[in-house]
């Protein structure tokens, strides 16, 4: 992913959102800064988890702008392939 997002950054909104509990934006900052990621981190609020059905780590979903979901897989699933198509995929939708 370090690899494929700097290429999408300006088009796509990527955001690696925690699912503990007991993270804060600061933790997960920290953690973004010690590995050289450059997207933004964010903690999940609310009923989100429940609301997305996310039931393992490492969930991955991709929305359109329109809220629709067009992406998702699971814990060792959606590698390099399916992100950078993802990416394609929103980067040209209007």
């Amino acid at each position: 992913m370090k690899t494929i997002y700097p290429e999408y950054q300006n088009g796509v909104a990527f955001y690696v959102v925690g699912t503990d509990p007991g993270e804060t934006v600061e933790k997960l900052d920290a953690f973004a800064q010690r590995n050289a990621y450059p997207w933004p981190m964010a903690v999940a609020q609310g009923s989100m988890l429940r609301d997305l059905n996310i039931l393992v780590q490492s969930s991955k979903i991709a929305f359109d702008s329109n809220g629709v979901q067009v992406y998702r897989d699971g814990y060792g699933g959606g590698g390099a392939k399916e992100w950078r198509a993802v990416f394609e995929q929103l980067s040209a939708l209007p």
